[in-house]
């Protein structure tokens, strides 16, 4: 399959080859939203800031990338950005609860900061996944 057919945003309907493709195109355009993400993170963490701080700063950052990435390469929305973005600032705040919690529940368990953070973005990643497609993007 060639790459620009496979970052096209697909199709509409809910076979499962379109579940399949929006939710590679979930995972890449992710790569990007994690990235900013931890070059944020990381910049706030090598000037002294604390890492579940720094983290939740860092995925703000992330977080817009990621609303930008998915309305307009991944979701089919039905409705307009304004409804889609009330409902991503509702997701998104709850992803920040469970990226601090999580985040800072494995560092408690002896986890350092960067592998503790990488466990906490795969684990969210399916359920960010359905929320988006289910709800915001709706």
């Amino acid at each position: 399959m060639p790459v620009r057919k496979l970052l096209r945003r697909p199709a509409p309907g809910g076979g499962i080859l379109h579940w399949i493709h929006s939710f590679s195109l979930h995972v890449l355009t992710g790569v990007v939203a994690v990235a900013a993400h931890y070059a944020v993170m990381y910049v706030l963490v090598e000037s002294g800031a604390p890492g579940v701080p720094a983290s939740g700063v860092g995925f703000l950052a992330g977080a817009l990338t990621r609303f930008a990435l998915s309305y307009w390469r991944v979701f089919v929305p039905t409705r307009g950005v304004k409804v889609a973005s009330v409902r991503f600032v509702i997701v998104i705040a709850l992803q920040l609860a469970a990226n601090s919690v999580l985040l800072a529940g494995l560092i408690e368990l002896g986890l350092t900061l960067w592998p503790a953070q990488v466990v906490t973005t795969v684990l969210l990643t399916f359920g960010n996944y359905l929320a988006y497609r289910l709800w915001v993007f709706r």
